[in-house]
Order: structure tokens, then sequence, then C-alpha cells
């Protein structure tokens, strides 16, 4: 299997002097993140879904074995609530299909507010291209049911595994061939960061449900670099678990 481990977005002040060095201009940050990293996942696109040159732009800047997921738009997640799903779908397709080969799972993070409506996600799942990997993100507990997860299943999209302060927040279901996990909140010294233990386990757990198959692995907890810093623990034990992931950072900047 590949564990895809990367971070959610790259363009952060408090990043300079820990993953870019001080020469190095803003606009030059997606080359260097790209020597460290073999993924993204650009989570910007949740505000303001870019322009289809934007994507292209992107994939022209980022080598060949760089694969970008994308957050998809709050306007169909959370303005629209998933209800009338076609034209959100097709134009965030048509945006993020500029990234050409570079395109990886589309993640749909839904508001917490948004209680479960099995129609609702099938109808919007319906609508992505049978080839795109599609990962859903609920937050409301109410989601947590077997019908939800036919769904899922029948459409061969992803739970998406969510931890909050090092536990999980979602069931750890298996509902296709490929995984995605988000970390969001840490409950290590120096907030917001991860303790080595919980990464172990995390990388434990993704070993024992995934074998041979993609998973893809995004730290949000961008606060002070922490995200950079935990991804690298989190690649070095998840090679300890069997798991073989792609480049992180050797160094830091600060290092």
């Amino acid at each position: 299997m590949t564990l895809f481990v990367g971070t959610s977005g790259w363009q952060y002040r408090d990043w300079r002097d820990v993953l870019y060095p001080a020469g190095v201009p803003m606009r030059r940050w997606l080359e260097e993140y790209t020597a460290h990293f073999a993924t993204v996942e650009i989570n910007n696109a949740f505000y303001r879904l870019p322009t289809r040159e934007n994507f292209e732009a992107w994939r022209d800047r980022v080598p060949g074995d760089f694969v970008v997921a994308v957050k998809a738009s709050r306007y169909l997640t959370h303005i629209k609530r998933l209800r009338d799903p076609e034209e959100p779908v097709t134009r965030l397709m048509t945006h993020a299909e500029g990234l050409g080969p570079r395109l990886g799972p589309v993640l749909l993070q839904l508001p917490p507010t948004l209680r479960a409506d099995t129609e609702l996600l099938d109808a919007c799942l319906a609508c992505f291209p049978s080839r795109t990997r599609v990962a859903v993100e609920p937050r409301h507990d109410s989601w947590w049911t077997p019908e939800v997860r036919e769904v899922l299943e029948s459409r061969g999209a992803a739970l998406c595994w969510a931890d909050v302060e090092s536990r999980p927040v979602t069931p750890l279901w298996r509902t296709t061939d490929w995984g995605y996990v988000r970390f969001h909140q840490g409950r290590a010294q120096r907030w917001p960061h991860y303790g080595r233990q919980a990464l172990d386990t995390w990388a434990h757990r993704i070993a024992d449900t995934w074998s041979g198959e993609d998973v893809y692995a995004y730290f949000n907890n961008d606060p002070t670099g922490a995200a950079v810093e935990d991804a690298m623990t989190f690649a070095r034990v998840a090679q300890t678990a069997g798991l073989e992931p792609t480049r992180t950072p050797k160094h830091l900047a600060h290092a």
C-alpha cells in the first residue's frame, strides 16, 4: 500500500523558519513544499473554489509524483447542504480536473448541524464521475448508522476517519478499497501537536484495516507548524507498523 502523508494546505506564515527557510519567498512555497511532501490537501477551495486555471497552474508547478486532494466548496456542503448537487458538483469537478493526473480524492466535509439524510448523500455521490475518489466527513452523530454505511459502500466512497484530541470522532468503518484520515488537533504539549504514542496507534489502525491499498492522511493542526512536525513523526512510526509512507521532510528549517 501507499500511505500518502501531507498537510491541509501549505500557505501558513508561521511555517516560515519551520518548513520554509527564511530566504524562500512565499510565491515559491509550493515548490518548496513539494520538495518535502508528495501530497497536499487543498482546503482553501472550501472557502472559494479556485478557477480551473488556478488548478492548471498548480498542476504545472508540482512534480509528476505529486497528488492533490481537494476539499469541496462550502457552496455544496454548507450552503446547499447537499441539495440539488448536480450543478455544484459539476462546477467543482470541471475546475478541479485542471489538475489532470495530479488530482487525488475529493473531500466532502459536512456541517456539524447537518443531520443524516441517506437520500441526499446518495444523490450527491451519484453526481461525481465514477473514477473520482470521494471521501465524506460527517460531523453529526446521526450519520453513524448501517444505512449510511451502505450508501458509502454502494457508491465506493470512503468514510473519512477524523481525529480530534488524539481520539477518533468517527466510526472506523472501511467502506471502500482506499482510506482517508484527517488529524485536526492533538493533545501533546505545545498545542496542537500530537504525541508519538497517539500517532503510533493510528498507524497500526491503518495497517490493520488496509493491506496493499492507498490511504491518504492529512494533518490539519497547522498552527506553529505542528502539522509539519507531526507528519514527519507519523511517517516514521508508520514505517515501523509496516506501512510505506510517501516522503516527508528529513529536517526542518529551524533544526
